[in-house]
């Protein structure tokens, strides 16, 4: 039992799509499953993790 940091960032990173980067982050359990629909979102919130991967996939292209 280790940490889980900085290899589920890194399977986030080798993903194709934004999606799938958040659908591996979810299975290392950095994002929630489902939305809570606070306001303002939360750091865990599923949403927050798609719109900071597509920034990343933004980046890259």
């Amino acid at each position: 039992m280790g940490k889980k940091g900085k290899s589920a960032k890194k399977a986030a990173r080798r993903a194709d799509t934004p999606a799938e980067a958040v659908k591996l982050l979810m299975k290392a359990g950095k994002v929630k499953q489902k939305c809570c629909r606070s306001k303002p979102r939360c750091k865990k919130c599923p949403l927050v993790a798609l719109k900071r991967a597509k920034s990343g996939f933004a980046k890259a292209a």
